[in-house]
């Protein structure tokens, strides 16, 4: 394949993400290297890959689940930037190359040096393409670093589109909210915020902007729990606040703040955010909500929203578990779990947030 047609090719990659498979694989062949890797990343976090057939199963699997010295090695490519391909046997400090369990894999494998490219994006994402060459095949030398150097500005600007369509896509989607009356925003792994819609912008004076591209609630308490439910997110653990509640103000009705982890085909929908955070008006009437309702905010359980219920028709805990046929200290529990998920400390607390919830829709 001529010059020519392998720069066709990758700019047809831009916009077709499947067709980088043959960008590296072509790559590979022109430059005595078995094929190669191209990563978008956020921060040290994987987004999106493509990867030659030879290396797809070693590259996934280091997508996956990075080693620590593999993100070091990242992190020193960040802090001493070089344009251009770089061969990782004279970029990296020797020990870096010997701690890395990646580099040990490869070779098993039979692949030996690396050429590398870490590409800083205007839309605050990074491009790392590497290309794996044969053990046999020796280190790489200056003639197939100066091939892989007359390519890398067209590397540069597929990536950059690539980038940017997959952001369009988020914005897409999470724009498909706005018509479900949903205020809602999709975040990086560090919290930045990628896309949101214009929804969001109706309960602005209590999620709002913060440094770093990211956002805050303005109630101190609930922000806390936010926060909180960020962090956590990412390793999806249990037994902690998704659902955040931030109390009604003078000039504005009480709000739920949703944090739901974005996981499998999810995280593609998405285009490779992490969190979708989501907002929901909560109506002051005096109605209990519905049982569908009380599970869509809090993932309450039946037991929990029976329980739920009867404290909010005035009744005691005593009274709301005799009348539910189960212990006190049954009561109790269940009590406990209803406050760990709404965010709520106090019984009356409690009554109040449970009084009525309707979605926030557009006009």
């Amino acid at each position: 394949m001529s010059q020519d047609t392998l720069t066709d090719r990758i700019y047809e990659a831009a916009f077709n993400p499947d067709e980088w498979v043959t960008v590296l694989d072509t790559i590979g062949t022109v430059s005595s290297s078995s094929g190669g890797c191209v990563t978008i990343l956020n921060g040290n976090l994987p987004i999106g890959a493509r990867q030659s057939a030879v290396i797809r199963d070693l590259g996934t699997e280091a997508t996956r689940n990075p080693h620590p010295a593999t993100i070091d090695r990242l992190m020193y490519a960040y802090a001493n930037p070089a344009h251009g391909f770089r061969a990782a046997s004279a970029f990296f400090p020797q020990h870096m190359l010997d701690a890395d369990p990646f580099l040990d894999m490869k070779k098993s494998r039979g692949f030996g040096d690396e050429a590398f490219s870490i590409i800083t994006l205007p839309s605050g994402e990074t491009a790392m393409f590497s290309i794996d060459r044969p053990l046999a095949n020796g280190s790489y030398g200056a003639a197939e670093i100066d091939l892989l150097n007359r390519l890398h500005p067209h590397l540069a600007r597929a990536s950059l589109v690539s980038a940017r369509l997959r952001l369009e896509r988020a914005q897409a989607t999470v724009s498909m909210l706005e018509g479900l009356g949903i205020p809602a925003a999709v975040l990086g792994e560090l919290g930045r915020v990628r896309a949101s819609n214009a929804l969001l912008e109706t309960v602005s004076s209590r999620l709002k902007p913060a440094a770093f591209g990211s956002i805050t609630l303005a109630h101190a308490e609930a922000n806390k729990l936010f926060r909180e439910a960020l962090t956590l997110s990412l390793t999806a653990h249990d037994g902690f606040v998704r659902s955040i509640p931030v109390p009604a103000s003078e000039d504005a009705p009480a709000l739920v703040v949703h944090v739901l982890p974005l996981r499998r085909s999810a995280y593609d929908i998405f285009s490779g955010a992490d969190i979708l955070v989501a907002a929901t008006v909560v109506g002051a009437g005096g109605a209990m909500p519905s049982a569908s309702i009380l599970t869509g905010l809090f993932d309450l359980t039946p037991a929990e929203i029976k329980l739920a219920s009867a404290l909010t028709e005035g009744k005691s805990l005593r009274a709301a578990a005799d009348g539910s046929g189960i212990q006190f200290s049954t009561a109790r529990s269940y009590l406990e779990s209803i406050f760990r998920k709404t965010g709520t400390h106090q019984q009356s607390q409690l009554v109040a947030l449970l009084k009525s919830a309707q979605p926030l829709r557009s006009d």
